[in-house]
């Protein structure tokens, strides 16, 4: 009796989120996992579409994705799928991890179109918090000419996809508002390119990084090696939030290691609280407010550089 009194009186956590809300309240329902499916559906759709509009005039040399999406491609292959069905199957994963989770939750399906104009808001006040910290990490940095630098002013990284493999060790991938803002003056990537991987990154980036690694790490931490529920969690969101900030500076793509940037203790710094700040986010607000809001931050992000900066 004693011992399931004990269990009974342990909390219990979800993946999706961390917190209980009065049920069918606002902070309740959008934080099931099919309010993510709804909310999100429109962001996948613009990043498909756009990937596809914005490479017309290099389709058959190579085209733009965000790494981590890569990343889902090549795990599928590896796992044995067709690389035509890998190429598409990408959003299929997040929409069906999302599925797996709305059952596991238990929770009820239904989606208020009411709600949807609230989630935008919420995930663009949200990302204010992310530009205010991007802008004081960068008021330090100025270009060798003197003037300013928005430097990691995004959190998006990108790799170049020829045929369906990632590009050669010598531009394997590339990186962030400013070297994609200063090559579409020179007849490369534009505004809306950068807008549109700003757009998958919000995506595929918490997919690998909050959802998946950080619930892989729970596990490591807590189920395999023992620890304690708390100290699961600060192990688990600090080295997801180190390894996010890590790929925008080295990735691994088609099993060889690539530079996106070359280290900056500021950038470096910046993107590692933000990790921290989304693992937040996710815990509290769940999957498809934390997309949201570091789709909007890149979205914002890329606005202020283009507008303000590029001048």
């Amino acid at each position: 009796m004693a011992g399931r009194k004990k269990n009974e009186s342990k909390p219990s956590y979800s993946t999706s989120q961390l917190l209980n809300y009065e049920s069918d309240s606002y902070l309740e329902r959008t934080s099931r996992p099919v309010y993510a499916i709804v909310f999100l559906l429109p962001f996948i759709i613009f990043y498909e579409i756009g990937t596809i509009l914005i490479n017309t005039d290099m389709l058959n040399r190579s085209q733009v994705r965000v790494v981590a999406f890569v990343w889902l491609q090549q795990l599928l292959q590896y796992l044995g799928t067709s690389s035509r069905i890998a190429w598409i199957a990408p959003p299929l994963v997040v929409i069906l991890i999302l599925i797996g989770l709305q059952l596991a939750s238990r929770k009820r399906w239904y989606f208020c179109a009411g709600d949807y104009i609230p989630m935008v808001v919420e995930c663009m006040l949200l990302a204010v918090p992310l530009i205010v910290l991007s802008l004081f990490f960068n008021s330090r940095s100025v270009a060798p000419d003197g003037s300013p630098r928005l430097d990691g002013n995004t959190l998006a990284a990108v790799a170049h996809v020829v045929d369906g493999r990632t590009g050669g060790p010598a531009e394997p991938v590339r990186q962030g508002v400013a070297p994609l803002m200063a090559e579409a003056k020179n007849g490369g990537p534009s505004l809306m390119a950068n807008i549109v991987t700003g757009v998958g990154a919000g995506i595929y980036e918490e997919l690998v990084f909050r959802l998946i690694l950080i619930c892989l790490l729970m596990m490591l931490f807590q189920d395999l090696l023992g620890l304690s529920h708390a100290n699961a969690i600060v192990s688990s969101v600090l080295i997801s939030a180190a390894l996010f900030s890590a790929h925008h500076h080295i990735v691994v793509l088609d099993g060889q290691f690539g530079c996106n940037a070359p280290f900056n203790w500021t950038e470096f710094s910046f993107r590692t609280i933000a990790g921290v700040y989304f693992a937040a986010l996710f815990a509290i607000r769940g999957f498809g407010i934390t997309a949201g809001t570091h789709a909007f931050y890149d979205i914002i992000a890329t606005l202020i550089n283009a507008l303000v900066f590029d001048h």
